[in-house]
């Protein structure tokens, strides 16, 4: 039906509703003699009512309004209209000496016209949610809003609305004890986050979302392991401004990430010192395509740098990144759009590398290309050596040759008293850049962290995977214990404290309280809203080749020096000679070629004391 067509039906209507409504009236006024009323004089009245109602009901926009969507401010509006209109067509028939009924008529007709001209117009709105409700139970997902405030309400009307969603609430949680057993937009307000499990058996829902968004991370946090408990699936209503200027529906929700959970309070960083820092300055990012090293291109870029140059050796990640940016500088809103320019390389050739950067003299490196699978890299720990020692010595000593301001090692909390080969090559990294900041004019720094959630080497994609496929989810061992930060989290803090070097300083992030792998494959289990043991079963497959039960940040905590910010730390070095570094390295090009591993593996061991494979 075209909407001219729908105008003309509900004016029809209308007009229908009225002259019912003037003989409801005449009906009650006659106190039901209905044979002694004079229904044909109304006929004289009904054109002059007609065209006032029709005025008066274009004039407040009862034409216009989305019934299906109407609530409060429509039905009084409404009403408004009726007895305006009501009142104007009293006026007029007077005018025109065409009254035959008294003003009390009119009266008793405008109830019976708000009753009739609104209950058509809600007819809409009744009748959709009468589909929600015969669409109720199994069909739509039974679901539970935590925060009965302004997000709440607009999420409701949302899920309400929008049948993509698939969802029926069935009340609000919200710990404001005076909304306890309110209701709002007709539902429920249950209870407090306290009974939140009672609540979700009682009323056996099946998905809780979290609609508060000015919580701070341990608010989030404290209701997300209450909402954890319920076995639901848990979503969440993310914070205004990650939701304004999207392209797709202003409100969203969001499955729960395990950052959720093990989220810290946000990262404060120097904008400032940082602006002066990076401002038109040429980046050079080795292993720019991988995980640590995409992110930080999207940091840095916030920073005003002239050129961001992404050095990868796998070009579908590089590539993809290449994507991302032309994509985001499309958008006219984009503040800082540095030239991208994304070359194919790899750090084990001095040669390539001193192309790149005669070509583009980079003020600041940051050296993030580096084999990081543990497993892997112990059944082959030539290419670990090759990539993580040698190409770091390239691509530093091509940094000192070209002057580079800065140039900045991204290691791992593995190099700390190494157990596998990995670690001992990253150690071997920090050794080399420790060696080569005595001797040129380049400020060397290395920056040391733990795993971060949702990178190429983290457990959090695997557990996610081993989750769809219906389990098992395998874990080393009971009792193995690591740190976790997110990707974001690590990669401010990593340009923050290159922001502090001076040449020389080993940083070490704070990466907050270890975590049990138990316990985070437990908690992304409950996650799916699914029961650890029960829905899916979780093996432990044993401690793999090379792999801690825990790592280590620090060498001596007691030693290490604060900086500006709480969460970086400068450990003391030990003085390294860079004649020694090169004869090491010399004697690894070597040893490179010998035909078996363990010779590799052996002579790390001399360079690297700390070295103990188990």
């Amino acid at each position: 039906m075209t909407k001219a067509y729908r105008h003309l039906l509900v004016l029809l209507m209308d007009i229908v509703l009225v002259v019912i409504s003037f003989i409801l009236a005449l009906i009650i006024m006659f106190q039901f003699q209905i044979g002694t009323i004079p229904f044909y004089k109304i006929l004289y009245e009904i054109p002059f009512i007609a065209i006032v109602y029709f005025t008066v009901f274009e004039l407040f926009g009862m034409y216009k309004s989305i019934w299906k969507f109407a609530s409060v401010e429509e039905i009084i509006r409404g009403t408004i209209a009726n007895f305006v209109a009501i009142s104007i067509s009293y006026l007029v028939v007077m005018v025109f000496g065409l009254n035959h009924y008294s003003f009390a008529v009119y009266i008793v007709a405008f109830f019976f016209a708000v009753g009739g001209t609104l209950g058509f117009r809600m007819s809409f709105r009744i009748w959709q949610l009468y589909t929600q409700m015969m669409e109720d139970g199994h069909l739509k997902e039974r679901t539970l809003i935590i925060g009965a405030g302004n997000a709440g309400v607009l999420l409701y009307e949302e899920l309400k609305n929008n049948a993509d969603f698939n969802k029926l609430v069935v009340g609000f949680i919200d710990d404001d004890v005076n909304l306890i057993k309110k209701t709002i937009r007709g539902v429920p307000v249950l209870g407090t986050t306290d009974d939140l499990y009672d609540i979700a058996y009682e009323e056996e829902i099946d998905t809780v979302i979290l609609a508060v968004p000015s919580l701070n991370y341990h608010e989030t946090k404290e209701i997300l392991n209450k909402a954890e408990k319920t076995k639901c699936k848990i979503q969440l209503m993310p914070p205004f401004y990650e939701m304004v200027g999207s392209k797709d529906n202003l409100l969203k929700i969001r499955d729960i990430k395990i950052e959720d959970l093990l989220g810290r309070d946000p990262i404060i960083l120097d904008e400032t010192g940082l602006y002066e820092y990076i401002e038109n300055k040429i980046i050079v990012i080795t292993g720019g395509g991988g995980s640590i090293g995409s992110e930080l291109a999207r940091q840095i870029r916030h920073f005003g740098p002239k050129h961001i140059i992404i050095v990868d050796i796998y070009e579908n990640n590089a590539y993809d990144l290449q994507m991302e940016f032309k994509r985001l500088y499309r958008k006219n809103h984009v503040k800082h759009k540095p030239k991208i320019t994304v070359l194919i390389a790899s750090v084990r050739d001095e040669k390539r590398m001193d192309e790149i950067f005669k070509q583009h003299k980079p003020d600041i490196v940051y050296h993030a290309a580096a084999h990081k699978h543990v497993p892997l890299m112990e059944v082959s720990p030539k290419e670990a050596v090759k990539n993580n020692v040698l190409g770091t010595y390239n691509t530093a000593r091509m940094a000192a040759k070209h002057k580079v301001e800065k140039f900045v090692l991204i290691s791992t909390d593995k190099a700390v008293n190494p157990t596998n080969i990995m670690g001992a090559t990253k150690r071997m990294a920090e050794r080399i850049v420790m060696a080569l900041d005595k001797e040129y004019e380049t400020d060397f720094a290395a920056v040391r962290f733990g795993n971060v959630l949702g990178s190429n080497g983290s457990v959090i994609p695997l557990f996610k995977r081993q989750i769809e496929e219906g389990g098992p989810v395998t874990v080393t061992h009971p009792e193995i214990i690591r740190y976790f930060m997110t990707i974001p989290e690590a990669t401010q803090l990593v340009i923050q404290a290159s922001a502090y070097a001076n040449g020389g300083e080993l940083f070490v992030l704070d990466m907050g309280e270890p975590i049990k792998i138990i316990n985070l494959a437990e908690k992304m289990i409950r996650l799916s809203g699914l029961d650890p043991y029960k829905d899916i079963s979780i093996e432990f497959t044993g401690l793999r080749p090379g792999e801690k039960m825990y790592e280590e940040l620090l060498v001596d905590e007691n030693e290490v020096t604060r900086t500006d910010n709480e969460k970086i730390f400068i450990e003391p070095n030990d003085l390294e000679d860079l004649k020694q570094i090169e004869l090491e390295i010399k004697d690894i090009i070597t040893n490179i070629n010998k035909p078996t591993d363990k010779d590799i593996v052996k002579f790390m061991k001399t360079c690297i004391k700390s070295y103990k494979k188990k």
